[in-house]
């Protein structure tokens, strides 16, 4: 199995820079940058990536002692969106998380948080599961935990083939989320949409 990379940290957004170069994209792309509707766009762009790349998820380990809880806790109907690296273009994802708390449970935020600290990036849908996943075992001290993504890409429904209706379903299950059958079929039948 091929092991997803980790990203790597990254330098604030260099907001003049990208404001200097969606002047030149409109140029390119046979657009006047100096006309009404388009005047201030280069400098929205560049805030726009600044507030998007440059943000700051919060605290990310707020954790409660509890007696042994024994059950799943789940998150469903969480929508967080991204950005394709191979496009440049939004995607948007409906998640679900569960994991099974040993002596602490997770500030119910956190595991949005945590989301967040993954979906304000250039991105793959893949690597934000897999990720979202592993950081929430290390936060909860738990294997027993599961991320499950449905992704929309308009780099798929804008562009290329042009499937509207398609959605990406990707998972990482850990610990006894996964091996655990009666587990993982409880959790996924919460978790997973239902289709029609």
């Amino acid at each position: 199995m091929t092991s997803i990379p980790v990203q790597a940290p990254r330098r604030p957004v260099d907001r003049p820079r990208v404001e200097e170069l969606t002047r030149e994209l409109l140029l390119a792309l046979g657009e006047d940058p100096d006309r009404d509707g388009l005047k201030d766009t280069p400098r929205r762009v560049a805030d726009w990536w600044g507030e998007f790349l440059d943000h700051d998820p919060g605290r990310l380990t707020t954790t409660f002692q509890t007696r042994q809880y024994g059950d799943f806790v789940l998150l469903t109907g969480i929508e967080a969106w991204s950005v394709c690296e191979h496009h440049l273009l939004p995607f948007r994802l409906d998640v679900s998380i569960a994991y099974v708390p040993d002596s602490n449970v997770l500030g119910l935020s956190k595991l949005v948080r945590h989301l967040e600290a993954h979906t304000h990036a250039l991105q793959l849908q893949e690597r934000i599961t897999h990720d979202v996943a592993h950081d929430l075992a290390k936060a909860a001290a738990t294997d027993d935990v599961a991320v499950f993504t449905a992704g929309e890409h308009l780099c798929m429904s804008m562009r290329g083939i042009k499937a509207t209706s398609v959605r990406t379903t990707t998972m990482c299950r850990l610990g006894r989320t996964e091996s655990d059958p009666d587990l993982a079929a409880r959790i996924e039948r919460l978790a997973l949409p239902v289709r029609a």
